[in-house]
């Protein structure tokens, strides 16, 4: 049990950010990574559509033998979570939502914490309640930013479209509210960190869930003794729905290094 890998699963590309920190975090560690770019973004579906996309997802993975689930999308980690534990009992599942909300308590000075995220995130809450139920006296902000998903997906981690699109999006925010914390409540954001942390400025601390998600993951692994005893650096196996060649040319930039087209497999769902 020990020595099967961990799976990831996002509705596309962003949650390669995920998987680049759990890597580092857990080098010796095997993954799969399932990016269903086929459906994505999740962030414009119902919930009903999102738990039926999550439920195919980690059928996908589990067939193939792992010891651990990360949701390591935001919209699927707020709406499917209970369905996937319900689907699969004997299986950890942890989500990015709880992670990114503790994380975001923590270095909030006064309680002010906005949320950027896909418009299904904003409209199901789910970070306002996981924060509420750390900080009672929290006021939470959602903002919708569904055009931060395209820009990432394209590679358009900065330069002058994304700088306005973050100053259109954050400004008006911190007009209306003292915000002292942002949470980057999507997968696809950490790499558009630069940017977002251009336009709220010096004074407001971003909060980006793939870290504390790692760690998180990593006490599940000790405190369940699931963690390998491999020393060896692990492998990671990558599924797609659509595409290897845009999978691999646009992933490569979130996970921070190559990924080849041919080691990439697509499934049908």
């Amino acid at each position: 049990m020990t020595d099967l890998p961990i799976g990831v699963f996002d509705s596309g590309i962003g949650g390669l950010t995920v998987l680049r920190a759990l890597r580092k975090a857990l080098p010796s560690e095997t993954f799969l990574y399932l990016g269903d770019t086929a459906r994505l973004p999740y962030g414009t579906k119902s919930r009903e559509t999102v738990v039926r996309y999550a439920v195919q997802s980690t059928r996908a993975l589990w067939e193939r033998g792992i010891k651990l689930l990360v949701v390591a999308c935001n919209t699927a980690s707020a709406a499917a979570l209970d369905a996937l534990r319900a689907a699969y009992p004997g299986l950890p599942v942890v989500g990015v939502v709880g992670p990114g909300a503790e994380a975001a308590c923590q270095a909030s000075r006064t309680g002010h914490i906005a949320v950027l995220a896909t418009e299904g995130t904003v409209r199901g809450k789910s970070y306002e309640r996981e924060i509420l139920a750390r900080r009672p006296e929290a006021r939470v902000y959602g903002q919708p930013c569904q055009l931060f998903v395209a820009l990432a997906e394209e590679g358009w981690f900065d330069g002058e479209v994304t700088r306005r699109t973050a100053e259109a999006y954050i400004r008006p925010l911190l007009a209306q509210a003292p915000v002292d914390t942002i949470v980057l409540g999507c997968t696809h954001f950490p790499v558009l960190a630069h940017a977002i942390a251009a336009a709220a400025g010096p004074k407001v601390t971003l909060v980006d869930s793939a870290q504390i998600t790692a760690r998180f993951v990593t006490r599940i692994l000790e405190e369940d003794r699931l963690a390998t005893s491999r020393t060896t650096p692990g492998a990671v196996a990558f599924f797609a729905t659509d595409s290897a060649e845009r999978f691999a040319r646009v992933g490569s930039l979130f996970l921070g290094e190559p990924i080849d087209p041919n080691d990439v497999t697509i499934l049908d769902l």
